[in-house]
């Protein structure tokens, strides 16, 4: 129901701006960053773009056919298209602008309330079309309780996207913050104190650093089980998609950041419209796409290392009698009994 209300909601929405109206449409993204709260003169465009309107009901009408396979066909196929439905939803969403937006926002930039809200939106989306996906798959077995350590490389990846964001982001930002030219231009180190408040800065620069810490969990008791300390939910088990989602969704999202944005600088270094020599001064904001990229690997892999640790099994028999092999052996051990008795009574 709650993902029939989404698709819904949204088809109504885009049908309301093919028709005219432009309440929520936002046109940052395709003008001069002028009065972002009032969407960039949203009101004045009258070409909507295809993904906005037709695009998105073609869309809104492709995820409401897997809702219908989720209630009437519910297995292995329902459950690849609506995994595959939230996994649209979550890259469109492309989550990671929220990790600037909102710490923008909340310093008092003036910000994209149209852009922030859709983004928010489809995040809300695709962990519902997450839900029901993880609702109609295939029947399966027991689960095995408690604490599930995970291999080593797990752990290691985990450091390395822990690290990454530190020394990657937050190292060159905090220099920049306090007006040191690391890897960048004396122009450019300009350019950024007219554009950001402090307090902006200090938000970009310590939010993704402190959200990085989070990526600990995946390796650690209290990303599988509740701290004794939590009111409520100590001890009990940390529901296993309350990780692997969000943590999956950012790792997608840094990837498509990292690699899209790499193409764009091998492009412009191609046609001409980037020198050597602005590679050169600027290394260390070059070298941030890099981070992105591999933060992304890094945390990708480590999510895929906690869902293959905490991954459904089928719990093993305590006793060894009550499995096939047991109960093979404890007949046998009968019948030899049974019949060394006979032959007692026979002599």
């Amino acid at each position: 129901m709650a993902c029939a209300v989404f698709v819904a909601g949204e088809v109504a929405l885009r049908s309301y701006w093919i028709a005219g109206g432009r309440w929520g449409y936002t046109a940052c993204d395709r003008t001069d960053l002028v009065d972002p709260a009032g969407g960039c003169g949203a009101d004045r465009v009258e070409a909507l773009p295809f993904w906005a309107g037709w695009g998105a009901v073609g869309v809104g009408v492709a995820l409401a056919l897997g809702i219908v396979c989720a209630v009437r066909f519910s297995g292995r196929f329902a459950a690849t298209a609506n995994w595959a439905a939230a996994a649209l939803l979550l890259v469109g969403a492309f989550p990671l602008h929220l990790l600037f937006e909102v710490p923008a926002a909340l310093a008092g930039r003036p910000s994209d309330w149209r852009d922030l809200g859709a983004r928010l939106a489809l995040v809300a989306g695709g962990v519902l079309f997450a839900g029901l996906a993880n609702a109609s798959g295939p029947e399966r077995g027991a689960v095995t309780l408690g604490y599930q350590p995970v291999p080593r490389w797990t752990r290691l990846w985990a450091y390395a996207a822990v690290a990454l964001p530190m020394v990657g982001w937050a190292v060159p930002h905090a220099l920049w913050v306090l007006g040191v030219p690391f890897g960048i231009s004396e122009r450019k180190l300009d350019e950024i104190g007219q554009s950001l408040s402090t307090q902006t800065g200090l938000a970009i620069t310590l939010v993704p650093p402190l959200a990085g810490l989070l990526v600990l969990g995946l390796v650690q008791r209290w990303g599988q089980q509740f701290p004794r300390w939590v009111p409520g939910l100590g001890g009990r088990p940390v529901p296993r998609l309350l990780a692997v989602i969000p943590a999956g969704v950012v790792a997608l999202a840094l990837v498509t950041y990292g690699v899209l944005s790499v193409a764009v600088f091998v492009g412009d270094l191609l046609a001409g419209d980037l020198p050597w020599s602005d590679v050169g001064e600027g290394w260390a904001v070059t070298a941030t796409l890099l981070v992105f990229l591999g933060w992304g690997v890094a945390l990708g892999v480590t999510t895929t290392g906690y869902a293959l640790a905490t991954r459904r099994r089928r719990e093993r028999p305590r006793n060894a009698s009550l499995s096939p092999g047991g109960a093979g052996r404890a007949t046998t051990a009968g019948a030899s009994a049974t019949s060394a008795i006979r032959r007692s009574e026979h002599s």
